[in-house]
């Protein structure tokens, strides 16, 4: 009796000793590649890195912030957006593990739609996926080295200007170019081999008959763009 006793304060005491943040391996699957958070997340919670692996064809795991570093060599890079390619942003402000998201439709030089995941809670739940919505380059030079990204709580692109590492084709390395700015006002949907199977949403940005968005900037310092 007395040596069950002792094991069961020894227990007790490893029990106390441990960590409260311990986590099991079950619990990091459970969480997806971008992990972290101590939210509760149920069946229908999908982290950014997966989604983005599914829908690009991009065969690349661990934290979205890792994304950039790892496609160096393995996997075509630059700085203009293509359909199918994902935009790596690095971790900044609250975005502890950075954030992938892989672009569904270029609409002109400055805008494009993505198709993402864990980013805008919907319906007061995060975890969430969201279809063609929409990513506004606000660098000075037009370069994509800063986004503005769509806010479903506000209806609306939030405030931050993410800093963008750059894309990621699925090709191998140097197999893609950049485009320039001129071609990429012209590009359509069908310019890169992986289409992005998503219905838009009202949330898609309908071009002009220009096939481009008049002056999305001046808009924005307006406040009237929507």
């Amino acid at each position: 009796m007395k040596g069950y006793r002792r094991f069961i304060i020894l227990g007790l005491a490893l029990a106390a000793a441990a960590p409260a943040s311990a986590r099991s391996a079950i619990d990091d699957v459970m969480a997806g590649a971008d992990g972290g958070g101590s939210e509760i997340k149920g069946p229908d919670y999908l982290e950014c890195v997966p989604y983005a692996r599914r829908l690009s064809g991009i065969r690349i795991f661990g934290d979205a912030h890792t994304w950039w570093d790892q496609a160096q060599g393995r996997y075509a890079t630059g700085h203009r957006p293509r359909v199918g390619a994902v935009m790596a942003i690095p971790a900044y402000a609250n975005s502890h593990l950075g954030h992938v998201a892989t672009v569904s439709r270029i609409v002109d030089s400055r805008t494009i739609l993505i198709s993402h995941a864990n980013w805008s809670p919907i319906e007061g739940r995060r975890g969430q996926v969201e279809d063609n919505v929409t990513a506004l380059d606000v660098s000075p030079d037009n370069d994509w080295s800063e986004v503005r990204i769509w806010y479903a709580p506000i209806h609306n692109l939030g405030t931050t200007h993410w800093p963008v590492e750059g894309f990621i084709y699925n090709a191998k390395p140097g197999a893609v170019k950049d485009l320039g700015q001129s071609r990429l006002e012209s590009v359509s949907g069908e310019d890169a081999a992986t289409p992005v199977p998503a219905s838009p949403p009202e949330t898609e940005i309908k071009p002009t008959k220009k096939g481009r968005r008049s002056d999305p900037i001046g808009a924005i310092i307006a406040g009237t763009y929507r």
